[in-house]
């Protein structure tokens, strides 16, 4: 920026002409007692202090648990502050919180965060960072009158305290006006909807200081590896392009197929070691949903009958509750996994959709989350992979990607179907799951008659 050009073009400032001193560098690098790591670093934090370059395009993962040193003390001091109860879908938020999954946040989400997420579906402070849902702890008016004032609160979930929350800012809980933004209706009997309504008439954001590592004790916590802990074993593997693909369901072959071709795909642009992280959605899901250990043993089936391939394939929980949010939530689903060092994020038809509960029509037009996705700001350092539509060619007895022109090969099995064959015990036509697969979900849906 600084060289100054001589009449003769071969002249540079500081190589054949003489070094000019800038009158007043917005950056001094002093490269005798700093390492090129830390110049660059110092570079990077000029370039993002002046919005040059993107907060989101070289973040850090920002943990919010305590520090090991400084544990004994703040559990001491937890034990002394005023508390206040919370659920299991705050404390999943808690865990998404610590791990860093909505990373830079501090915590909770303040008023300020919380408009910006709700008008923008960005963080706008420090460089557009997508972040399209609220992160926000519900309270009630009588906790809210109890603690106004408070410096810090201890946030206590099934009778142990799990959290301290500094300086609470409260503000009020629209909750209305949050569900039409959110979700852009306000279904009562839309599930998560309905728990927004039934919640508390105020929010309080703050710094969030987590006391213990999270786990849930049911037998699954070994796979719900952090944002950091991905990132070092995408290192172990060398990998060198991540591509992550989030469900709530049981993997048929379509998903498979998908997969696959995504790995075809980014082997014939060069990369020589990418990896899969199959990452299902491990928080809240409505009732119907096929609950997470089902799902987990499912697709450890899939792995075992190598319709993916375990040694380039990462199976993983991500501890977010499930919104059923549409083309806002996707954005979120997408930038947790960036966040975890993915480069490439598949996105399926009508992603994070379901039936309206009245009309029991896609509550989304089904194309638009991929849209959406591909238009998102501040999602600059993955890219997405679109759907292509797959279905079961009736001919090729597998799952094949849609070709229009023969439409009358084609068997659309949806997702309804697949649970009624699944509930009365017949097979789908071959091809369509893995066997071992298909006799898991089949398992599940006899547990439930017994129960």
């Amino acid at each position: 920026k600084h060289y100054k050009r001589a009449s003769n073009p071969t002249c540079f400032t500081g190589i054949d002409s003489e070094y000019e001193k800038p009158e007043a560098p917005e950056l001094v690098l002093k490269t005798d007692s700093c390492s090129v790591n830390e110049c660059i670093q110092q570079l990077i934090d000029l370039l993002q202090e002046r919005d040059i370059v993107p907060v989101d395009a070289s973040y850090e993962v920002k943990e919010l648990y305590v520090q090991e040193n400084k544990l004994d003390l703040a559990k001491a001091d937890a034990e002394t502050l005023p508390a206040v109860q919370i659920g299991k879908v705050d404390m999943q938020w808690v865990q998404v919180l610590a791990e860093g999954w909505a990373t830079p946040l501090n915590g909770f989400m303040r008023e300020r965060e919380y408009l910006q997420c709700l008008h923008f579906d960005c963080l706008l402070d420090g460089g557009v960072i997508n972040l399209s849902v609220p992160v926000v702890l519900p309270i009630s008016t009588a906790d809210k009158e109890r603690l106004d004032g408070v410096t810090a609160m201890a946030l206590v979930y099934e009778g142990k305290r799990v959290a301290i929350l500094r300086n609470p800012e409260f503000y009020e809980h629209r909750k209305e006006e949050r569900c039409a933004r959110q979700w852009g209706t306000t279904c009562k009997d839309h599930p998560y909807i309905k728990m927004v309504m039934e919640s508390g008439d105020w929010l309080v954001g703050g710094d969030l200081q987590v006391l213990d590592r999270i786990y849930w004790n049911d037998g699954l916590d070994q796979y719900r590896l952090t944002p950091t802990e991905l990132k070092l074993k995408f290192k172990e593997m060398n990998a060198d392009a991540i591509f992550a693909f989030q469900l709530r369901n049981p993997v048929h072959n379509g998903h498979a197929l998908l997969m696959q071709d995504t790995h075809k795909r980014l082997i014939e642009r060069g990369y020589r070691r990418p990896v899969l992280l199959l990452h299902p959605l491990g928080g809240w899901t409505k009732d119907d949903d096929v609950p997470l250990p089902w799902r987990m043993k499912q697709h450890a089936a899939v792995l075992e009958e190598g319709i993916l391939n375990p040694d380039s394939t990462i199976v993983a929980i991500f501890p977010s509750p499930m919104m059923y949010a549409g083309p806002t939530e996707v954005q979120w689903h997408c930038r947790a996994r960036m966040v975890a060092g993915a480069n490439f994020y598949i996105v399926g038809r009508d992603p994070a959709g379901m039936p309206h509960p009245d009309t029991g029509k896609d509550l989304y037009e089904p194309t638009h989350g991929a849209k959406v996705l591909t238009m998102a700001p501040g999602l600059i350092t993955l890219e997405i992979v679109p759907f292509k539509v797959a279905a079961y060619n009736k001919v090729k007895r597998a799952m094949d990607f849609y070709d229009p022109k023969n439409h009358q090969d084609y068997d659309f099995i949806s997702g309804t179907r697949m649970r009624k064959m699944a509930r009365e015990g017949t097979n789908p036509p071959d091809g369509f799951m893995a066997p071992k697969a298909w006799a898991v979900l089949k398992e599940y849906y006899k547990s439930l008659e017994k129960a």
